[in-house]
């Protein structure tokens, strides 16, 4: 069995979170099991362990061993070990995901009028709850309002913000964070113990670092190492992960962004590929290095890009890092990104370069050359909106895209990225023709979804349903 199902916490005091052990004791001890809450609402990014808890404080309602007083569940009765390998006819579990509808819900509500089969409540855990629809969640509101005595609801979401209000405010909340060091090390310790495994304290910070705040994906972390060795060290991870390299190949990318030097980029992102490096961990080292100037910047120091640069790159990696678990090739999204800033307007140019200079190759293969944009473009593409300082001189086309390029930048930065090295070739009441030189932006630009944004922002600008094609 895989190392974070084996060692999956069984009770309260065996969960990893200190807050969550701390939060769960102050609201049912003593209270068990009718005076807790009748629905709860976890909340918290993924692999934090909601939904164990979820079964753990099913279990410590329906124990049948349990001495009043207490709160943690005996796991040996009929109704723990029932939970425990999920066939238990009283706790239910629900996939929101999967049984999103109000048919789903109906169901449930019909059936939760019937008395326990053999436990002392009935317990619905749906998780992912944020997935059910709007008639769903309405159906669910009318049984949460009014619940039978015998039922309780445990609800499990990683977007909290979609919860409706009506929801989220018949639930006791408890929000699952970000593991302290200290949380993570009791989460490794058990593991370790229980595989034989022994592992250097260095080592154990570095698979902090690779978990990206996941129990979860630290218990597969260790499960891979361990495989490997009994004894983890940090040679064997840089061995797994090459996280030597990620320093010297950060400083190497942040060097191809100031001098928007594409080529540079796309042949260090090859060489990691090559070398098998974890493109996500890279990411967030990378943005880590980025948001550490920043701050510097905002204390005094210089660097070669603004604070301006800065935050908008920021801004632009943490999009491409949410979309490598969407795509196929993990390199992609920052591929994307070095291109795209090669690319955009640069209103302060490095040393050295002027605005005309050719930009290196991004693909050997395709040999595609990107130019950055003339000074005369660049002028044009200040970001002056419709509502700003009127200037007679400015071609309403350019007006118009740097509005559009403001509007679309406040929900999708990476969308506005690629507006940037566009060029309205026509404009009037009736349609907005875009054109670009690079494949992979019309290829995204002529996206329905796309379309439908662009066409949305132009309407509330004009207020006129204007036609967005792409030449």
């Amino acid at each position: 069995m895989v190392f974070y199902l084996k060692y999956r916490p069984k009770k309260i005091s065996e969960l990893d979170s200190h807050s969550v052990v701390s939060k769960l004791e102050g609201i049912i001890k003593g209270k068990l099991p009718d005076k807790i809450p009748h629905a709860f609402l976890f909340t918290g990014p993924k692999g934090l362990g909601k939904t164990s808890t979820a079964r753990i404080l099913a279990k410590s309602i329906n124990c049948t061993n349990r001495k009043k007083g207490e709160i943690e569940p005996c796991n040996v009765c009929v109704s723990c070990k029932a939970i425990n390998n999920g066939s238990s006819l009283d706790v239910l579990e629900i996939d929101g995901a999967s049984n999103r509808g109000i048919d789903e819900i109906r169901d449930l509500r019909e059936k939760i009028r019937l008395s326990p089969v053999a436990s002392k409540k009935k317990i619905y855990i749906i998780d992912e709850v944020h997935m059910l629809t709007a008639e769903a969640f309405n159906a669910l509101l009318k049984t949460l309002e009014e619940p039978p005595e015998h039922a309780f609801f445990i609800l499990c979401t990683t977007e909290p913000q979609k919860i409706p209000q009506t929801i989220a405010s018949r639930c006791f909340q408890i929000k699952f964070s970000k593991p302290t060091e200290e949380d993570f090390l009791h989460s490794f310790n058990r593991i370790l113990k229980g595989e034989g495994i022994k592992a250097d304290k260095e080592a154990l910070m570095q698979i902090i670092k690779l978990s990206d705040g996941s129990f979860r994906d630290g218990a597969k972390i260790l499960e891979e190492l361990g495989s490997a060795s009994k004894h983890i060290t940090v040679n064997l991870i840089e061995k797994k992960f090459k996280t030597a390299s990620i320093g010297k190949n950060v400083l190497g990318i942040i060097s191809s962004f100031e001098k928007k030097d594409a080529g540079a980029g796309i042949k260090i992102v090859d060489g990691m590929e090559k070398e098998g490096v974890d493109f996500k961990l890279f990411s967030e080292e990378l943005i880590n290095t980025l948001h550490g100037r920043l701050l510097a910047q905002i204390s005094g120091e210089s660097f070669e890009m603004s604070i301006e640069q800065t935050k908008d790159l920021i801004q632009m990696l943490v999009k491409s890092h949410q979309s490598i678990k969407y795509t196929i090739l993990p390199q992609l999204p920052l591929e994307l990104t070095i291109v795209e800033w090669a690319s955009s307007e640069n209103p302060a140019l490095p040393a050295g370069r002027s605005e005309n200079s050719e930009i290196q190759n991004v693909s050997e293969s395709e040999n595609q050359k990107i130019i950055t944009k003339s000074s005369s473009a660049n002028l044009a593409l200040k970001g002056e909106t419709l509502q700003g300082r009127s200037s007679s001189n400015r071609p309403k086309r350019d007006k118009i895209l740097m509005e559009l390029i403001e509007r679309i930048k406040k929900e999708n930065f990476s969308l506005a990225g690629v507006l940037r090295g566009c060029k309205v070739e026509k404009f009037d009441k009736r349609e907005l023709v875009l054109s670009t030189k690079y494949k992979f932006h019309k290829e995204r630009l002529k996206d329905k979804k796309i379309l439908d944004m662009l066409e949305k922002s132009i309407y509330e600008m004009t207020n006129k349903k204007v036609k967005v094609s792409i030449a």
